[in-house]
């Protein structure tokens, strides 16, 4: 029932696909692989003193979203979405080159987005705002690609969001202790 939906909403994704999108969503999809989109602000964040504990919540939270988002993967282990014989698009007629991994469950893209803009958010409300629609617009790409699906994507958002709270309390009690 939840994959008949996930595909539903796949599908009706598909019917907006053009060149121009799908140039803006291959772009928004490899800046959340290389990961310089959040990189590049945590360690602004960890440069200045006033703010180098958030940008090391910002590290420690991606960091624990992609360690708990790849363990969750080799657990649930669902297919992407390409890979179901209902598919619309085969991975050979993707966009991007097939992902490595064949799970799709959670979308660590999402997970580390959202991990990374709820620390930047933590830091500085308007620029995390920025950030989380950044993240949302990364996991949008990943459903746009037909590489995940909407529940991968949601989970993947939740997941980050609580590895961020996470996060600020680890670091929160490293910085206590020493």
């Amino acid at each position: 029932m939840i994959t008949n939906f996930d595909f539903m909403v796949l599908n009706a994704i598909q019917t907006v696909r053009g060149s121009f999108m799908d140039g803006l969503m291959i772009f928004f999809t490899y800046l959340g692989s290389t990961g310089v989109a959040w990189l590049i602000p945590a360690l602004i964040l960890i440069c200045r003193k006033t703010t180098r504990r958030q940008g090391i919540v910002v590290l420690v939270s991606m960091g624990l979203g992609l360690l708990l988002g790849n363990v969750m993967k080799l657990i649930i282990m669902r297919p992407r979405p390409f890979n179901f014989p209902q598919a619309l698009i085969a991975a050979e007629a993707l966009s991007i080159p097939a992902p490595f991994g064949k799970w799709s469950f959670p979308s660590v893209h999402t997970v580390s987005a959202f991990a990374a803009a709820t620390g930047i958010f933590f830091a500085h409300k308007r620029w995390g705002i920025a950030a989380l629609v950044l993240a949302a617009v990364i996991g949008f790409s990943r459903l746009y690609l037909y590489v995940h699906f909407l529940t991968d994507v949601a989970a993947g958002a939740a997941l980050g969001v609580l590895c961020a709270f996470a996060g600020r309390k680890i670091v929160k009690l490293i910085f206590e202790r020493v």
